[in-house]
């Protein structure tokens, strides 16, 4: 039962426990996901659920769901764009409120003006099966009055884990004993049934949904018996379309107790020689700071970068160290870089985003154009 009383602060011992293994650390699909972070961090069922759902309420969680490799059920890529400063906002806000198919929305500054500083709004997009990413963007691109956007889909995945609470203080260079897998994003198709099942799966947990047998409501919803329901996730887990259970925290805003998670979010850019993007992004991949690693094209518009990582931190410095200590390590594996930069998150907004191929039909009613003229 939450109360008044019940901790809020994430310095709280209890609260850092539970987060620690939360956020990141339940990987593929669990049967009894507050189970399994009961036996993880030492805390016991019931109170992990009470802190979650005080959390959530108090707004320092900011979604408790199974989050997906949506990178394998539909067509994505990291969009740069370049909108005039005038109208940089109210793009960010059509973005953001408009397009449910944007997951993050960033806009993004470079400490000096440098190859591709001008393209401040930075969003991710995926494109449910059947439909056009290049068509997509497009239509974004009209509606939002972008003068131009740079597409970037992801080659390959070397990182992939925002766990904050682990990360804190956390020295520069700290890394894995060998390099990061690679993981190479691939569509899957699913059947009608599946796509019932992933509906029920991934939607995100109320206050009043969190309880001990978390998923016999969702396998309802889905019409299926709770057996069924979990054989199922758990086939989504092997073909790699589930990512993990995960309670994410507020790291934008401040949160009920006053704290910040994080004050700063780099977006790491190194140009490294054509043929060593995987053995690169498996040496910068290996780096525990890093919530996000990949290799990606940024073409001229970049300086022709080819991986791209993501840090999130307090200390700006201390972020420019952890990339440093990455710098110096690619330097050592004679991985040479050729141009590297920083891009600096400023406003952003995160949201799942929407990967049902139902729902760009209904979304297509919505902004007036034909779901047909989008197809693929």
């Amino acid at each position: 039962m939450v109360t008044k009383s019940t901790p809020l602060s994430l310095d709280d011992p209890v609260n850092r426990a539970i987060l620690t293994v939360s956020e990141d650390r339940l990987a593929g699909f669990q049967h009894d996901p507050f189970g399994e972070i009961a036996a993880r961090s030492g805390i016991d069922a019931a109170i992990v659920i009470e802190r979650v759902r005080a959390l959530l309420a108090a707004g320092t969680i900011r979604r408790v769901r199974q989050t997906l490799l949506s990178n394998n059920l539909a067509d994505g890529a990291l969009v740069a764009w370049q909108v005039p400063n005038e109208r940089l906002h109210e793009a960010f806000e059509f973005m953001f409120q408009r397009d449910p198919f944007s997951g993050h929305v960033v806009i993004r500054t470079t400490d000096a003006v440098t190859a591709g500083s001008a393209y401040r709004l930075w969003t991710t997009v995926k494109v449910p099966q059947g439909y056009s990413l290049e068509k997509h963007c497009n239509l974004l691109a009209e509606k939002a009055r972008a003068e131009c956007y740079r597409l970037m889909p992801a080659k390959a995945l070397f990182a992939l884990g925002v766990g904050h609470t682990r990360r804190r203080g956390m020295e520069p260079g700290a890394r894995s004993d060998r390099p990061a897998d690679v993981i190479y994003p691939q569509v899957v198709r699913l059947t009608e049934l599946e796509w019932r099942v992933l509906a029920a799966l991934k939607r995100e947990f109320a206050c009043e949904d969190l309880c001990q047998h978390l998923w016999r409501a969702r396998a309802e919803e889905a019409g299926l018996p709770l057996d069924d329901f979990c054989r199922v996730a758990e086939d989504f887990s092997g073909r790699g379309i589930i990512g993990r259970f995960s309670t994410f925290l507020e790291h934008v805003k401040e949160t009920a107790s006053g704290e910040r998670v994080t004050r700063y979010n780099a977006l790491f850019h190194w140009a490294v020689p054509p043929g060593r993007e995987l053995e690169a992004g498996r040496e910068v991949g290996r780096h525990h700071i890093l919530t996000h690693a990949y290799w990606r094209e940024g073409g001229p518009e970049f300086n022709d970068v080819n991986v791209m990582a993501v840090a999130h931190g307090m200390d700006k410095q201390l972020l420019l160290e952890h990339k440093a200590a990455i710098d110096a390590h690619l330097d050592s594996c004679g991985i040479q870089v050729s141009y590297t930069n920083v891009f600096w998150g400023g406003r952003s907004e995160i949201k799942p985003s929407e990967v049902l191929p139902q729902a760009y039909e209904t979304w297509c009613e919505e902004v007036e154009v034909e779901p047909v003229a989008m197809r693929g």
